[in-house]
């Protein structure tokens, strides 16, 4: 992987996360916005090497962390559940747009959950409409994920991804 272009894209989705851009498509009073942190988790997850994956899941979190309120439940949540998803990446191959989707919703709900569980512990304090925000986020999130998918899988040549080619191996 090329860290340095991997660093401005994370930069370009932490900014947008922590700006007011997405707030033109953000849906309801709850201000709910798509997570482009979570889609970046889910697409390097699954497509990068495990030791890769594993750096880039908690880089990841990292700058979750840094966009949000308090420092340290998105590096662990996101570090820990971008571990499990790289290790699971020869099991789960996601080519097709609904599996995409459904990963980051899943994904989203419970990694976002254990981050704001955690966030709850650290400060004590809990957001209104904390599951209403956290669910409409991962739906959101997992609705435009697959379309972010492809323009990620558009320049993973770019960031130094290579297509991974999993199967059986033939006979020499």
């Amino acid at each position: 992987m090329r860290w340095v272009r991997f660093s401005i894209i994370l930069f370009a989705a932490a900014l947008l996360n922590s700006g007011n851009l997405l707030n033109i498509i953000s849906v309801g009073s709850l201000n709910i916005k798509p997570d482009l942190l979570l889609i970046l988790l889910l697409f390097f997850g699954i497509n990068c090497e495990v030791t890769t994956a594993v750096i880039a899941s908690f880089a990841i979190g990292f700058a979750a962390d840094i966009s949000g309120s308090s420092m340290g439940p998105y590096i662990i949540s996101f570090g820990l559940f971008g571990s499990l998803i790289s290790q699971m990446r020869k099991v789960v191959i996601m080519k097709r747009m609904t599996h995409q989707g459904a990963a980051i919703f899943f994904t989203g709900i419970i990694a976002g959950g254990l981050a704001q569980v955690l966030n709850l512990f650290k400060t004590g304090q809990a957001a209104s409409n904390l599951l209403v925000v956290q669910a409409g986020t991962s739906l959101y999130a997992g609705l435009i994920g697959p379309f972010i998918w492809l323009v990620l899988s558009g320049i993973s040549e770019w960031l130094g991804i290579q297509e991974h080619h999993f199967g059986r191996q033939p006979n020499r």
